[in-house]
């Protein structure tokens, strides 16, 4: 019944920048841990980084650098992947993701229980 929607990947030249959005709905708590991840072919899910719903708190990938931004507008259930300064190495399908955790936030993909289609992101060098 919990549905999240990716949207916004597209095909941009390196150093370019990108807002990747993720709207949720259905009966998931509103206060529970929404994550993004990215995923190449043949390679393993990738953790990109975790927003509190609840409290707003962020936390991120070492690759990240800095580069990539979670944010959330709550009224309107939707989660935010601001990147910038992107890299060939981003190219991947890019993933959002929900848990029914509320006070700690999980880590490994296989702990996020709910998943979107994902949506394809492609730098160019």
């Amino acid at each position: 019944q919990v549905q999240l929607v990716e949207t916004g990947g597209a095909s941009v030249q390196a150093g370019g920048s990108l807002r990747l959005s993720c709207k949720i709905s259905g009966p998931v708590d509103r206060r529970a841990c929404m994550g993004w991840f990215r995923q190449v072919l043949g390679k393993e899910r990738e953790r990109v980084g975790y927003i509190s719903r609840q409290s707003g708190n962020t936390n991120y990938a070492r690759f990240v650098k800095d580069r990539f931004t979670i944010s959330q507008n709550s009224a309107k259930d939707t989660m935010y992947l601001q990147m910038d300064s992107l890299e060939p190495e981003d190219s991947a399908i890019y993933y959002c993701a929900a848990t029914t955790s509320v006070l700690t936030c999980p880590i490994r993909a296989v702990d996020f229980t709910y998943w979107g289609q994902g949506t394809q992101v492609t730098v160019s060098s």
